[in-house]
Order: C-alpha cells, then sequence, then structure tokens
C-alpha cells in the first residue's frame, strides 16, 4: 500500500488468521478444500461452545428428586394397593355368600352330548354341590369323577353364572362285541370294557365281530395294545375296499402277537393263525387254497399262516394218529411239501387250539355278531364252551 510516497508492508491479514484463510481455499467444485495436515471437519467457531457441553439426561417425572416428593409417591402407591386389595375383597365376600351363586337343584344341571350315558348317571356325580356355591365347586374333581364312568371318554364342567353348571361328555364308540364267560358285551378302541341292555343293543343294530381275550382285570395298557392288533386286522382287510372284514366271525387276542380268526366254512368253523403283521396277505392266501386244503385233509381244525414259506395244518383232535395230526403244505402253492420237516414248524407254533371232533357246530354261513331279538346273549359264530380252550 503507498501512502505518502512511502510503501507499507502489513505482515498479517486483518480480520482473519492465516489458519482460516488456508481452511476457506476452496476446491474447483465450490467446497472448501482441506489443506495438508488438516482434519477432515473442523466445527464452526459457533459451535465450539455447543460442543463443550456435557449432555444431561431428562429427569423421569415418577422420580422426584426432593425426599418430600418421593414420600408423596410411596404413600401413594400404598394407597393405590390398599384400595386394589379392598375392592377384591369386597367381591370375594360378594360372590361366596351372594345366594344368587348357588346351585338350587339339579335343573341347574345342564347336559349336552348324551347318548348312551342318561342324566340319572351323571346326577350322582353332584349330588353334594346342590345349595353349594357355584364358586366353590372344584370342577376338575367333578370331571374326573364322571371320567369314571365307562361311557364317557371325555368330559368338560365349565360355570354359567350366576347359579348354573354346563356338562358335556364325548362318549365312547364301541368297536366289537366281548365276550366274557357267557355275557357279551361291547369294548371301544382303547380297551374299555361297556355294558349295556341285549335289548338296547338289538335296538342299536350292532354289527361287529366277537373278540375274546380281553378281560377286564387286566390293565388297560394290555387291553389298548391287544384291541390294536385287531383294529389293524380290520382295517388291513378292508384297505382294498371289499370289506373282507365283513368274513370274520370272532377273533382270539389272549396273544397280542397272534391274531386267532374263527373263519365260518361249509360244515365247521376253522381256526386261522394270522400272527401280527401281513393279514390282508395272509388272508388271501388261506382264501386261494383253503378248499383244496379242506379237500385234502377233511378233519382241518386250524391254519397257522404266520410262516413264510409254509403253512401248518392242524387236524381235530381224535380223529388221526398223533403222528399226522399236523401237515406242512408249500405256501405259494398250497400243495403238501414232503421235502420240509414238519415237526420243526409246528414246534415254533404257539399253543394248538385243537377242539374235540365229535362236538357239533351249527352253520354260520358267514355272518356276524347280532344281538339277540329275544333279549338274552347275542348271537355269534363261535359259542363260549366250543372255544373255551381259547382263554387258557
Amino acid at each position: 500500500m503507498y501512502k505518502n510516497g512511502s510503501v507499507a508492508l502489513e505482515d498479517e491479514a486483518p480480520g482473519e488468521t492465516r489458519f482460516r484463510r488456508t481452511q476457506q481455499v476452496l476446491s474447483p467444485t465450490g467446497r472448501p478444500r482441506r489443506g495438508p495436515g488438516m482434519p477432515l471437519e473442523m466445527p464452526e467457531d459457533d459451535d465450539l461452545p455447543r460442543a463443550r457441553k456435557r449432555f444431561k439426561p431428562a429427569r423421569k417425572w415418577w422420580k422426584p428428586e426432593s425426599t418430600a416428593g418421593r414420600v408423596f409417591l410411596g404413600l401413594g402407591a400404598l394407597t393405590l394397593m390398599a384400595g386394589c386389595v379392598f375392592a377384591w375383597l369386597t367381591a370375594k365376600k360378594y360372590l361366596e355368600h351372594d345366594n344368587r351363586f348357588r346351585i338350587a337343584g339339579v335343573s341347574s344341571i345342564q347336559t349336552i352330548g348324551l347318548g348312551q350315558v342318561s342324566r340319572a348317571d351323571i346326577l350322582p356325580v353332584f349330588g353334594a354341590d346342590i345349595g353349594k356355591n357355584i364358586f366353590f365347586i372344584n370342577l376338575a374333581e367333578r370331571r374326573k369323577d364322571l371320567e369314571q364312568i365307562p361311557w364317557i371318554k371325555q368330559a368338560t364342567v365349565m360355570r354359567l353364572l350366576p347359579d348354573r353348571l354346563r356338562v358335556s361328555v364325548v362318549e365312547r364308540t364301541p368297536i366289537a362285541f366281548a365276550r366274557h364267560g357267557q355275557q357279551i358285551g361291547l369294548v371301544d378302541a382303547d380297551g374299555v370294557l361297556l355294558t349295556m341292555p341285549p335289548a338296547m343293543m338289538a335296538a342299536h343294530h350292532y354289527s361287529f365281530p366277537v373278540v375274546t381275550g380281553i378281560d377286564a382285570g387286566d390293565p388297560l395298557i394290555s387291553r389298548q395294545a391287544r384291541m390294536a392288533v385287531y383294529q389293524k386286522l380290520m382295517r388291513d382287510l378292508d384297505a382294498n375296499g371289499q370289506h373282507l372284514s365283513d368274513q370274520i366271525s370272532e377273533v382270539d387276542l389272549t396273544d397280542p402277537e397272534d391274531a386267532r380268526v374263527l373263519m365260518p366254512e361249509q360244515g365247521g368253523d376253522i381256526l386261522a393263525h394270522f400272527g401280527e403283521d401281513d393279514f390282508l396277505e395272509r388272508y388271501q392266501r388261506y382264501k386261494a387254497h383253503i378248499a383244496e386244503w379242506r379237500q385234502e385233509y377233511p378233519h382241518l381244525s386250524a391254519v397257522d399262516l404266520r410262516y413264510d414259506r409254509q403253512v401248518v395244518l392242524e387236524m381235530a383232535a381224535g380223529t388221526t394218529s398223533a403222528a399226522n395230526s399236523q401237515a406242512t403244505v408249500s405256501s405259494a402253492t398250497g400243495k403238501p411239501d414232503d421235502t420240509a420237516n414238519a415237526a420243526q414248524p409246528v414246534a415254533a407254533a404257539k399253543k394248538t387250539h385243537e377242539r374235540p371232533a365229535h362236538h357239533e357246530r351249527k352253520r354260520r354261513e358267514g355272518k356276524r355278531a347280532h344281538p339277540a331279538q329275544n333279549g338274552t346273549t347275542p348271537m355269534h359264530h363261535a359259542t363260549s364252551h366250543e372255544t373255551g380252550a381259547w382263554d387258557q
């Protein structure tokens, strides 16, 4: 700068430091260019005091800072809790002692789903609850008591305010007749034995095979296992849609590993050992060769189909010598198997169930068991004295 003929040199530019000049150098894009050794960003002068401020979280409204505020808040919480307890006790006393919540009589007990079970069978379970407050009745215990009735598979008990109970039951479904000595009852898929008057059986027109080997004294799990074999037998025989199970007269489930089926044939029934699997294949093998077996062996009493390559034929006791009481035939052709040792499969078989030849049996012609119309024991293919030896 020239002033009065002299040159005045300024060492520093007024208004801003050399640092700011360096920082303000712009790039070709119009943005400030960073000089060498400079940080990526530098806070503006106005931002420096704000960056130095310490973060202070907001104070929660329910957490007072003063001692008096904390005491007041604690008293308020205690007052609220006391009010809730008082309201609960008042409502509880009202519900427990108000007469509007008492079971007045049996008319206050509703029942749903009854078929074989009558109200007369159910009401004794609630006999002690008449006149009692509905909230004092243990619904879980009443449900268990109802499920002790053989015909009831599942029960539900509900409260209907102000003074009623609703009982909903699911009854068991019988799937076979069960023979107990001279008596015929019913049995369901779980092996639960069911009783029904003969006249009611006739009215329902039940058509089932008769099963033996299901004893009420056996554990329930044992009866379930036997009935599982029976159900598999029925399903396999009906798998092709021909309803082959209609030809089954009686099934002995004494041995759960060997379903012994009484097959009605011309002139007498044949006891067929079907084992525990491959029921359809063994049934078809039996049907394919039974005519020629009976022609070859007129005193044929039982057929053991549990072997893959051989079939053991058993004769009725007293009709042949002990050496000729069994015969072995080929499983494929049905012809006598002279090369096989007949004693070997016989020794591996279960107990034989031979019936005296002099015992006369009526012809069944493939009909299944039906309740008798005269109110007595239902008719079935094998009477109790014919197959009494099965239950050993």
